[in-house]
C-alpha cells in the first residue's frame, strides 16, 4: 500500500473529525445533548486530552501532554513511513494510519482550540472571536460529542462492590478521533499476525 493512499485515508478523518468537532462547537453549547436514539445521544464535553477526562495536575500538566503528543505524533508518522517504505502488510499500513490520523486530529484541538474559539459555558462558542479565545495555544481542550449509554439501571447487589449501584454501560463520550485510533489498535491485535507477518529463514 502507497503512502499516498495512506495520506488519503489520514486526510478523510482529519476532515470528518474536525468537521464535526467545528459544528458541535459552534453549534452546541457545553453539556447540551441531543437524543438520538435510546442508547445513542450527542453530547457536547470537553477534556483536557488524556483518556476518561483525566487530568495531568499543576501549572503545565496541560503543557506538558500537549508536547508528549507532538512528539508521540512524530514516532507514528516515521512509523507509519517506515512501513510503506518497506513494503508492510496492508493491515498494518492501514491501521497506524487511523491511529496517526486520530491522534493527530486530537492534537489539532489541543494546540488550536484555546485560541480560535471562545469558551462554550452557558452558550455556544464563536469561531474566531475579536475578545480572543478561551486560553493560549497549546492549552486547548478537546471537543467530544458521541455518546453511546447502551444500558442503564441498578447492578444487582450480588456484583461485588459495586452491587446495587446505578451503572451506565457505555458511559465515555468520544469523537471521530478516538474512534480512529480505538479502530487502528483493534485492527492491530485481531490481525497480528497479518500485520507482523514472520519472515521465513531461507
Amino acid at each position: 500500500m502507497s503512502l499516498k493512499k495512506a495520506g488519503i485515508i489520514i486526510i478523510l478523518i482529519l476532515l470528518i473529525d474536525q468537521i464535526s468537532k467545528f459544528y458541535i462547537k459552534t453549534n452546541f453549547a457545553l453539556g447540551e445533548e441531543i437524543e438520538v436514539f435510546d442508547w445513542f445521544s450527542i453530547l457536547f464535553v470537553e477534556n483536557e486530552g488524556m483518556a476518561w477526562g483525566t487530568k495531568i495536575p499543576g501549572q503545565y500538566g496541560k503543557l506538558a501532554l500537549t508536547l508528549f503528543r507532538l512528539a508521540a505524533i512524530v514516532g507514528i508518522g516515521y512509523w507509519l513511513w517506515d512501513a510503506v517504505r518497506k513494503n508492510g502488510s496492508r493491515i498494518l499500513i492501514v491501521s497506524i494510519a487511523l491511529i496517526f490520523a486520530g491522534a493527530f486530529g486530537n492534537i489539532i484541538d489541543s494546540v488550536f482550540y484555546g485560541i480560535i474559539f471562545d469558551d462554550s459555558y452557558g452558550h455556544v462558542a464563536s469561531f474566531l472571536p475579536e475578545a480572543g479565545g478561551y486560553s493560549s495555544v497549546f492549552y486547548g481542550k478537546v471537543v467530544d460529542m458521541l455518546y453511546f449509554p447502551l444500558w442503564k439501571g441498578y447492578l444487582p447487589e450480588w456484583i461485588p462492590f459495586w452491587g446495587g449501584e446505578y451503572f451506565t454501560f457505555f458511559e465515555p463520550v468520544f469523537n471521530i478521533a478516538d474512534s480512529a485510533i480505538s479502530v487502528g489498535v483493534a485492527l492491530l491485535l485481531i490481525f497480528n499476525k497479518k500485520a507482523f507477518p514472520k519472515v521465513e529463514e531461507e
